[in-house]
Parts: C-alpha cells; sequence; structure tokens
C-alpha cells in the first residue's frame, strides 16, 4: 500500500509573503535566457514557486500550509504544469493536491484544485485515540471479509486533514492490512473522524497498477500488478493474486508423489512496474511471459466460457519460472495448484514460457477440476488434447500481433536443435513423426502426447476444414482418414462445444466413442441437433476414423 508523505515544504504567509531576492531574480532571468530550448523541470519549480507566492490567497494557502512538489509536466510548447501536495501544520490534507498552469514564459495561467474549500481547524488535538481508530478499522476489514478467518492482522492509524468530504476537519486514516485463510493479501483504509468517531468513508486498499513488460515471445504487454510500498509485485490482484515467482533454478525433492521439499516461488518485484527487457539475461522476461499467459488464459476462460479461475472459485494460481538447470519441460501440478517452467536447454528450447503453452498447461487445472479425465489410454490423450486445443484458443483469443494465433503448439519455444519448426501440428499431427492422425484400436497404447493427435486432428477440421489453405499467414494441409471433404465452422465455436463437453458430458473414463458422444451433445445443446454446426461435428469424427 502506498502511504502519504508529509514532507514539510515552505511555508507560505499571504499574497505578499517573502520570496528571495534571488529567487525571483533567478525566476524572472530564465524565461529570457532560455527562449529558445523547453524549461526544464527545475525552471518550471522555480516559476511555480513565484506564482504560489503571488496567488497564495487564490489558491487557499496560508502560513499554517506547507507544500510538496508531487510532480511536473512540461509541454513542447514549453507550457509547464506543477503539481502540489498540501500539509496543514504538517498533517497531509487529503484533497489538498492542486495543479498550477503557466505558460512559456512562467506567468500563472490557472490551477486546478482537489477542494476549493479553505483549510482551517481550530486544533489539531484529536477526542478519539489513535487505539480505538485502529479497532474500528480492524472491524471494518474482517466485515469486509466475511466468513474469512483473517490472520496477520495490523492497523497504523495517522492523523490527516480529511479536505475530500466535504468541511475539512480533523481524521484518522487507518491502513488495516491482513491475510485471508490463503495467504493472500487484504487490505482495508478506513477514515474516521478524530472528534467523533464517526466513519467518514473506507475502501480496499491492496492497490492495483497497471504496469507492462518487454516478453521473451510476445512483444510488450500489459500487466495487472499489485503496489507494495514504493515496489511491485508480480501478483495480480485481478484475477485471483496469481503471481509468478523464481524457482532459482532449484528442483522439488519428491518421492512416490510426495514432495519433501519444492523448488522456491520468490515473487518478482520493481521499482518502476515495467518488467522486463525481452532477453532471457534479464531473469524478470520469462516471468512477464508466464505472468502474461496467466492472464491471457484467465481471461479466455471467464470471458468465453463464464469460467472464474481455474479451478472456476476465482482463486489465482501461481507461476515459477526458471526451474532447474536446463529444463527442457513445462508442466502443471495439482499438489501446489501452480504452473512450473523449465529455461530449456538452448539449443532444443528456450524458456517454454509461450503463450499456447501457458493456456496449455492451465488447461490441465481445469481438466482436474471438471472431466479429471485419467492421465492414461485414450482418456490421457484426450486430456494432453484438451490442453492443446485451449491453448490454442488462448493464443487466437488473446490476439498478440507478436505471436498471432495458430494451429502450431509450442512453435516459438523449439531451437533448431529440435529439427522441426513446432512441437505438434494440429492439420497433419503425424507431422512430428509419432503422433496418429487417425483412431484405431491401438492408439490407447500411444504416449498420451502422441495419441492427443486424433483429437487436435479433429479440432483443426472442425476450426478450418480439410485440404491445403492459409490461415493467418501459416500455411495447412489437413488430410482426411475417410477421403472426405470437411467445412470448418471457426475456432470460437469449437472451443464453446469442447469446452461444455469437457465440463458436462465427459468423465475421468471418456475414450474417443465417447468424446463422439460428448461433443455432440454439446453441440445440440449450443446450436441444435438439427444445425450445420452439430453436423461438422459428426463429419470432422468421421475424418479421423472416430464413429
Amino acid at each position: 500500500m502506498s502511504r502519504i508523505r508529509h514532507i514539510r515544504g515552505s511555508s507560505l504567509a499571504t499574497a505578499g509573503a517573502a520570496v528571495t531576492t534571488a529567487t525571483l531574480l533567478a525566476a524572472a532571468l530564465a524565461p529570457a535566457a532560455n527562449a529558445d530550448s523547453a524549461p526544464t523541470r527545475a525552471t518550471a519549480i522555480e516559476n511555480a514557486a513565484s506564482v504560489l507566492a503571488a496567488h497564495a490567497a487564490n489558491l487557499g494557502l496560508t502560513s499554517a500550509q506547507g507544500t510538496t512538489v508531487r510532480d511536473v509536466v512540461v509541454d513542447k510548447d514549453g507550457a509547464q504544469h506543477v503539481r502540489y501536495d498540501r500539509t496543514y501544520r504538517e498533517l497531509p490534507v487529503l484533497g489538498g493536491d492542486f495543479v498550477v498552469h503557466l505558460t512559456r514564459d512562467g506567468s500563472y495561467r490557472g490551477a486546478d484544485r482537489a477542494t476549493p474549500k479553505a483549510i482551517s481547524l481550530a486544533g489539531v488535538t484529536p477526542r478519539l485515540s489513535g487505539a480505538k481508530a485502529a479497532g474500528l478499522a480492524v472491524n471494518a476489514l474482517r466485515a469486509a471479509n466475511p466468513g474469512e478467518a483473517l490472520k496477520k492482522v495490523t492497523a497504523e492509524p495517522r492523523l490527516v486533514v480529511d479536505a475530500l468530504h466535504g468541511t475539512p476537519r480533523l481524521a484518522w486514516r487507518t491502513d488495516a492490512v491482513g491475510q485471508d485463510g490463503l495467504g493472500n493479501p487484504v487490505a482495508r483504509t478506513v477514515l474516521t473522524d478524530a472528534r467523533t468517531g464517526a466513519r467518514i468513508d473506507a475502501w480496499d486498499s491492496v492497490e492495483t497498477a497497471t504496469g507492462d513488460g518487454n516478453s521473451l515471445y510476445g512483444g510488450t504487454v500489459p500487466l495487472e500488478t499489485t503496489a507494495s510500498g514504493s515496489t511491485y509485485q508480480l501478483k495480480d490482484p485481478t484475477r485471483g493474486n496469481t503471481y509468478t515467482g523464481d524457482a532459482a533454478n532449484k528442483t522439488d525433492l519428491c518421492i512416490f508423489g510426495i514432495c519433501i521439499s519444492r523448488a522456491p516461488a520468490t515473487l518478482f518485484t520493481d521499482a518502476d512496474n515495467h518488467w522486463g527487457t525481452g532477453t532471457a539475461s534479464d531473469r524478470s522476461s520469462a516471468a512477464v511471459d508466464a505472468q502474461y499467459g496467466t492472464d491471457a488464459t484467465w481471461d479466455y476462460y471467464k470471458n468465453i466460457h463464464g469460467r472464474n479461475g481455474i479451478a472456476g472459485d476465482g482463486k489465482g494460481s501461481y507461476n515459477r519460472v526458471h526451474y532447474g538447470k536446463n529444463y527442457n519441460n513445462a508442466f502443471w501440478d495439482d499438489s501446489c495448484f501452480c504452473m512450473t517452467y523449465g529455461d530449456g536447454d538452448g539449443s532444443t528450447f528456450g524458456p517454454l514460457v509461450a503463450l499456447d503453452v501457458a493456456g496449455h498447461e492451465m488447461s490441465h487445472g481445469v481438466t482436474s477440476k471438471t472431466a479429471a479425465l485419467t492421465y492414461s489410454g485414450e482418456s490421457g490423450g484426450l486430456n494432453e488434447a484438451t490442453s492443446d486445443i485451449f491453448g490454442t484458443m488462448v493464443e487466437w483469443y488473446a490476439g498478440n500481433a507478436s505471436d498471432p494465433g495458430d494451429y502450431l503448439i509450442g512453435e516459438k519455444i523449439v531451437r533448431p536443435g529440435f529439427g522441426k519448426p513446432a512441437l505438434r501440428f494440429m492439420d497433419k499431427p503425424s507431422k512430428d513423426g509419432n503422433s496418429a492422425d487417425c483412431w484405431s484400436s491401438s492408439v490407447g497404447n500411444l504416449d498420451v502426447h502422441y495419441s492427443s493427435g486424433v483429437a487436435n486432428h479433429f479440432a483443426y477440421l472442425l476450426s478450418e476444414g480439410s485440404g491445403a489453405k492459409t490461415v493467418g499467414g501459416v500455411a495447412y494441409d489437413s488430410p482426411t482418414c475417410n477421403g472426405a471433404t470437411v467445412t470448418g465452422i471457426g475456432h470460437d465455436k469449437v472451443g464453446r462445444i469442447w469446452y461444455r463437453a469437457l465440463t458436462v458430458y465427459m468423465t475421468s473414463s471418456t475414450n474417443y466413442a465417447g468424446a463422439r458422444t460428448a461433443t455432440l451433445n454439446a453441440a445440440k445443446d449450443l446450436y441444435g441437433v438439427g444445425s450445420a454446426e452439430y453436423a461438422a461435428v459428426a463429419a470432422a469424427w468421421s475424418a479421423v476414423s472416430v464413429g
């Protein structure tokens, strides 16, 4: 949480307040001396100091008040805008801020004030103690989080002058903070009348801040972060407090599924809310990709399918990047409800934090909370295909020009040593050398990453249709196993059909025949049994030899 800093500025008297001859001389000479160049920040501050002295009465400034420069903007035409915070008898004034506007030569042009009311109090000694104000704020925090057993609750009251809510008055501004049952931060700021004890206002104060990151694969991307004092945390309060941490190139120690120790997930922080450099040498660049992928996946499920978080409960997961040394993998782990990304060995794979990989891994979490498809046999192939399908849908949904939607899996992370331009190919899965294009009775004996090819092929055909074509600048040529021609219905409809099938009809033992039935039921629910979409689902399954 940010805090109001009350640095005592020079006190101002009335409009005739004394300003040193040197200051006035400097302010008078500066415009002439710099006629051919824009005023500097220092010049703008000097000019504004003269204006404050000359216009103190109009700005409501008195000898009891101090000012501190918060920000300075100098326009291209030389106009200057100096923003101030204000104190009253050394107490910060909420609503005391104002901006003075100056012409290029430093002349006063006008001002914008948070409040036009005069600030004058009978005294600054509270009747309500700080301890009582703290207790009221803690009660307000608990009331704002009903049903939560809050932990580590603290409250810090500070005297302020409130000019935001009518006539200025002495108040306690109290920041009450704690943790919910999951360890996520909760905070509430409560403004209390320091004489009567009445609540003036209250608001949530876990601050979200809009920053940006320079990613490895997606260019510059937006990020929602958490302000914490003078720094920012790579934690997103708008998406269930999902966060990204550094695994410090360590690994988990697990025996028979029981983890004795885990690699860390040390939360990334940043001073200016501009994360990463787009290069692997900056450890936060990979974190930007992971967090961005999490954001895009969260938004896809929420905005397209109405699902609030991976588990549907509004709670966020977390990411670990830089796991192990030269680790050529990424994985979802139900036991920690987290995604983990290796850096790759540099020759076969780069850091495995691409957008479709993030969507893929988080979708394993969705599957585990819905159909829970068993990770072996045909159901295992469907489990993997579900993640490939939704990872692809996330990529299309994000609309990122640096990583546009396609039907290739992991195309951003492969390196020349891998020998192929992607991990998997949905239009013709067998192009990876191992995956199945068509169903047969032996498909269930394949590794789940290869038996997934049947469903991936189905999803491509249902989206785009069969034959040679170029989609989004990528050339595809998808055959059918029965020689028929399939007409696609678009990837958006495929995502909706597969999601309904997964969450409503599939079970842990669903096989390919069951997936055909589940998706036909989903298409019937969404579009009707006589619809073109229903017919296309049936045709696409037949085209991969299912049904």
